[in-house]
């Protein structure tokens, strides 16, 4: 049976949503390298979804497992799963409800350079609109909706229908994401390009804005 959440009439201001750039993973396919820490276009990785993300929330942190003191220079607090188990984004997701301050979690994976400016605001406007339980980012390609279940948009609220989901030994979003009612707020495909081999970080680098448009 999903959740009952209360949702508000009026669309909640920023300073109510935490972001978290989720880079807990393995970054399997890119040989084990900390993928959030590769260099990209001069920085690393997750830097780029933190400063794409940052305007758009209160507050923001990382969750990571590895390497976290080099995280840490990028000036975010850091949380790690506890405990750590590189079972998949949703350790993750528990973790990010786990030290969240506010109403609303917005999550963004570390290999997505280019966040639109209007993430926050569409999913919460979709999630509002639907009187849904979370919010999922999709693109549009061939007049097929494609989910990207990492971009999530989810009430503090939730956290414990996650600890229920988890301690069944389930780890899959795409299954935790059929136990509620998902809305989904579309963008741009190239919006949510992310960058999962050694191969796409070098094709992706000369990636410029007016690819977007």
């Amino acid at each position: 049976m999903r959740p009952c959440f209360h949702h508000m009439n009026m669309l909640p201001e920023k300073s109510a949503v935490s972001g978290m750039v989720l880079a807990g993973g393995r970054g399997q396919r890119m040989g084990a390298a900390e993928k959030g820490l590769l260099l990209f276009q001069g920085k690393p990785l997750f830097m780029h979804a933190a400063e794409r993300l940052l305007p758009q929330v209160g507050t923001l942190f990382v969750n990571a497992n590895r390497q976290v003191a080099q995280y840490a220079k990028g000036g975010f607090p850091v949380f790690s799963d506890d405990p750590v188990r590189f079972s998949g984004p949703l350790d993750g997701f528990r973790t990010g409800l786990r030290h969240c301050a506010t109403p609303w979690l917005m999550v963004v994976p570390c290999d997505s350079p280019f966040l639109p400016d209007d993430m926050v605001s569409g999913m919460l406007a979709a999630l509002f609109t639907e009187k849904a339980d979370v919010a999922v980012a999709a693109t549009i390609r061939d007049n097929q909706s494609f989910p990207h279940p990492v971009f999530c948009l989810m009430p503090l609220s939730l956290l414990p229908h996650l600890d229920g989901f988890l301690q069944t030994g389930q780890r899959k979003v795409a299954t935790w994401l059929l136990s509620l009612k998902v809305a989904y707020a579309r963008f741009a495909e190239q919006a949510l390009v992310n960058i999962n081999t050694p191969e796409e970080l070098r094709d992706r680098e000369s990636f410029h804005e007016l690819n977007l448009l």
